[in-house]
């Protein structure tokens, strides 16, 4: 089997690196490491932080599977610590790992001079104005108007994702097990004249959403990656067909994992 690392940039998450290669080779293990961004890995190992692990999965794509291991508070998706090196170098010889399957959003942006662009995230899709000014997008589910939103800004996640940003604007949380997707608004402007949903909505996965747009520059964040974009005309997310596969040597439930990182940590 052939591992990849991806790390966060500082010397205690390289130091863990160096022991955890030097764990492996002592016990002789049959995994290999790739010598370049070329080879294709089996596994990715992601040792720093969620967004760490967000920076490897769209440096090696849905083929590998992924294992977290923090080197700072503790992560949403990883499942090992720093001093637990010995046991997940244990159970990685001797164990079949369960693999836990998270849905994707996909994106497919088009600009007015007909261009369009195929866009995924694993955690969520994010649309603001560029210039911090009010966004103004007309919102449709499956072709029909659902409503014209202003506002800061709004958030299309994953299951996994709705963890994340989403919860910070009290969406739902959505076990991913549940292929769908989630749109939430980021403070959006209720008043005589406008009116929002002001709601977070759960999309099945048949279900699309439609993001018209009408600024003529906003910004547009894909997990960790955030660019300006001009003479957007729409975006379009689903439930996208491809799962990001993770490597579980732990029996950690969702649920577990959501009371870990915010109530009991």
């Amino acid at each position: 089997m052939k591992i990849a690392t991806v790390l966060r940039n500082d010397d205690y998450t390289r130091e863990v690196e160096q022991a955890l290669k030097e764990k492996l080779h002592a016990v002789n293990s049959p995994f290999t490491f790739v010598k370049g961004p070329g080879e294709q890995p089996d596994m990715v190992l992601s040792i720093g932080g969620d967004g760490t692990l967000l920076e490897a999965v769209h440096q090696y794509g849905i083929e590998p599977s992924y294992v977290g291991i923090h080197t700072g508070h503790l992560g949403f998706y990883a499942d090992w610590r720093p001093e637990e090196l010995d046991e997940f170098v244990e159970r990685l010889m001797n164990d079949e790992p369960l693999i836990a399957e998270y849905p994707t959003v996909q994106c497919r942006i088009s600009t007015r001079d007909g261009k369009q662009y195929e866009k995924w995230a694993l955690n969520e899709m994010v649309l603001r104005n560029a210039n911090l000014s009010t966004l103004v997008t007309c919102v449709y589910i499956n072709g029909d108007e659902l409503e014209t939103f202003r506002g800061d800004g709004l958030i299309v996640s994953s299951p996994s994702g709705s963890t994340a940003y989403n919860k910070a604007v009290d969406g739902a949380i959505v076990h991913p097990s549940i292929e769908a997707i989630q749109l939430s608004e980021i403070a959006s402007i209720n008043n005589q004249a406008y009116r929002t949903i002001n709601s977070s909505l759960v999309l099945p996965k048949h279900h699309e959403v439609e993001l018209i747009v009408m600024n003529p520059e906003i910004m547009i964040g894909l997990d960790r990656e955030q660019a300006v974009w001009k003479d957007v005309c729409s975006i379009r997310c689903r439930v996208g067909p491809d799962k990001v596969k993770f490597a579980r040597y732990k029996r950690l439930t969702f649920w577990g994992r959501v009371r870990n990182s915010f109530i009991s940590g």
